[in-house]
């Protein structure tokens, strides 16, 4: 446990964000600025995530094709667009907003990608994630608790993976045969979780 991505997943991301560019995801005025490797501001003090980050976090997460992921804080859509090209229409998709405002445009950005086995909902106040029946294959999480969200570790499936920020440190969360094994991938900034 512990591995990073293998050089296939790898390419498999880097596809994707070719496929699907961050600038379709950023509003107009952020638009020109899309291929710069840093956050940019979205609105309410939201951002979307610099690309290195992205596919650091999509290589440790090692999405398989066919798989069920969750999305917590699907933002503009990208990360939930781009976990959608990795699982393919054989897998389900779902991105969580709670900015409602954000939800609704993210959910209009994924729309025009034409990947119809991804969906994004406004997330349910004071409620993490959405559990699903034998759990989620992957969790990507794009903003910052401040500690391990027992919560979303409990709607991981077995063989799940999870990527979180926690604080400023990157988490990767492995399930397998009953046990819960958590290593840490370095420092970043994030968005605090509400």
């Amino acid at each position: 446990m512990g591995e990073q991505a293998d050089p296939t997943r790898a390419a498999d991301v880097a596809d994707a964000m070719r496929e699907l560019a961050r600038e379709r995801f950023l509003p107009a005025q952020q638009r020109a600025r899309a291929a710069e490797d840093h956050p940019l501001p979205l609105w309410h003090g939201q951002t979307s995530s610099q690309p290195s980050t992205v596919s650091f976090m999509l290589r440790l997460l090692q999405v398989p094709v066919g798989a069920r992921v969750l999305d917590v804080g699907s933002g503009s859509g990208w990360t939930t667009a781009l976990l959608a090209r990795l699982v393919g229409p054989g897998g389900v998709v779902l991105g969580l907003e709670l900015d409602p405002e954000l939800a609704v445009w993210g959910a209009a950005n994924l729309d025009a990608c034409g990947l119809p086995w991804a969906r994004i909902d406004r997330a349910t106040p004071g409620a993490l994630g959405r559990p699903v029946d034998g759990g989620w294959d992957r969790i990507l999480v794009s903003a910052a608790p401040r500690r391990m969200p027992a919560a979303l570790v409990d709607q991981l499936g077995e063989d799940a993976r999870m990527v979180i920020p926690v604080r400023s440190t990157m988490h990767l969360v492995e399930r397998r045969e009953g046990r819960t094994e958590i290593t840490t991938h370095g420092s970043f900034v994030f968005v605090p979780l509400r």
